[in-house]
């Protein structure tokens, strides 16, 4: 029997949905940046309920990466519940995220990582958006707004590359939109959060899966419950860290 892998130091979440066309090479380019970044890794690949051939690209992915797990969801439940599931299946005491459509540099996660000697929290900050200006548009306003209403102090908490302690994920919720609140909730909590640069790349294939009625509709209504929820429950950080 091969022998058990040892506890990594890194988990990093990674969820898909009919990603078919990109996850292999996704997969690869993180393994490839993770190996040269040094020590144990882990990567949780969720596979949100796809109908096409994502779960058997995962699989194969799994087969040349031992340090790659996959987490099968019967059903699509959405990014929010897919991250929230690969988070708490993580066994790191750093954990880090990002998309499986290949826009994020997984060789990104060397300069986010050392600044948790600062932070509790990193949040990538798309530097140079390769999107279309109406999504850069939608993406402007909607930081411009949550900031406005969760105080979380970050112009781009949706960028989907973000590392950050283990007890931060205490206080996360399975939102449906859960990524861009992930910052206002930690804030919320009392951690310390910051952001820096990193890269953005066009998506080479496929298209994506959220289109103009998810990113107007639902990131609102999860705005406001998040808001109502946080109303006066924002404390001190917790003495001893």
């Amino acid at each position: 029997m091969p022998e058990p892998l040892p506890t990594p130091d890194f988990s990093v979440v990674v969820p898909f949905f009919n990603e078919a066309e990109v996850a292999g090479a996704v997969i690869d380019e993180l393994a490839t940046a993770l190996n040269t970044q040094g020590g144990f890794w882990e990567a949780i690949l969720v596979d949100d309920g796809s109908t096409d051939r994502t779960r058997d690209e995962l699989s194969a992915a799994c087969a040349r990466w031992p340090a790659c797990r996959l987490l099968p969801l019967a059903k699509n439940q959405g990014q929010g519940a897919a991250l929230f599931q690969g988070i708490l299946a993580a066994r790191a005491p750093v954990i880090g995220m990002m998309d499986g459509d290949g826009q994020n540099v997984p060789a990104d996660f060397a300069g986010l990582r050392p600044l948790l000697a600062e932070a509790d929290m990193v949040v990538g900050r798309r530097a140079q958006r390769d999107d279309s200006p109406l999504r850069r548009g939608i993406s402007r306003l909607a930081n411009a707004v949550r900031g406005r209403l969760l105080r979380d102090g970050l112009a781009d908490a949706g960028c989907a590359l973000k590392v950050f302690r283990r007890p931060v994920a205490d206080g996360f919720w399975p939102f449906p939109m859960l990524n861009p609140f992930m910052p206002a909730l930690a804030v919320a909590a009392g951690f310390r959060v910051i952001e820096r640069p990193v890269r953005h790349r066009p998506r080479r294939t496929g298209v994506s899966k959220y289109g103009l009625g998810v990113m107007l509709g639902r990131p609102l209504y999860d705005l406001l419950a998040i808001w109502w929820l946080l109303r006066g429950r924002r404390r001190a950080v917790p003495a001893g860290r």
